[in-house]
């Protein structure tokens, strides 16, 4: 996904400052995608040069100016053609697995320590995903109102939930196997 996207998804709903964004990325989407305060300037400025979205000054007291960006009719074009453009799969990039991909040298213990820690990490972020994470989805439910919406934000919930899972039982079975690794 591009940032430019995203972005202009969340202007769908209403016009935001990049301070606002920052805000909804942390806590709508960050748990699949996230975004830095600067990349989202950046990504703006593109966008405003592009046309995609137009920014509106707001005056404030004692304030710098607050700098809103509206979706433009040429940034819901180019949206709705990338929602309906097949993707290819994402490439796979996990630091963790290089570990242990190239952890031959390690003793046993280390080699295991590595599997415990991440097995933990993981159930960390589930207990975030399954209540932090869906008290943002109902939050972000009761300002938007659209069941539409909500519900597809559960499905990327649901699937974040659903591959810790499957990751986490892959360590815990890894864990058991580990018992039985051969010495070279």
């Amino acid at each position: 996904m591009s940032l430019e996207h995203a972005i202009l998804g969340f202007l769908t709903y209403q016009p935001l400052s990049g301070y606002d964004l920052k805000k909804f990325f942390d806590e709508s989407v960050r748990h699949f995608w996230s975004a830095t305060q600067s990349q989202i300037y950046r990504s703006l400025m593109r966008m405003a040069e592009t046309g995609w979205v137009e920014m509106e000054r707001i005056e404030q007291d004692e304030r710098p100016d607050r700098k809103v960006y509206h979706i433009t009719d040429a940034g819901r074009d180019e949206l709705f053609q990338w929602l309906t453009t097949p993707l290819d799969l994402p490439a796979v990039r996990n630091l963790w697995l290089v570990q242990v991909f190239f952890a031959h040298p390690l003793s046993d213990d280390k080699i295991f320590a590595l599997f415990k820690a991440h097995a933990d990490k993981l159930r960390q972020k589930l207990e975030l995903f399954r209540n932090g994470v869906q008290e943002v989805v109902e939050r972000c439910f009761a300002e938007v109102g659209s069941e539409r919406s909500r519900r597809l934000w559960q499905f990327t919930l649901d699937y974040g939930i659903a591959h810790l899972e499957w990751e986490l039982q892959w360590v815990e079975n890894a864990l058991k196997d580990l018992r039985h690794l051969p010495f070279d």
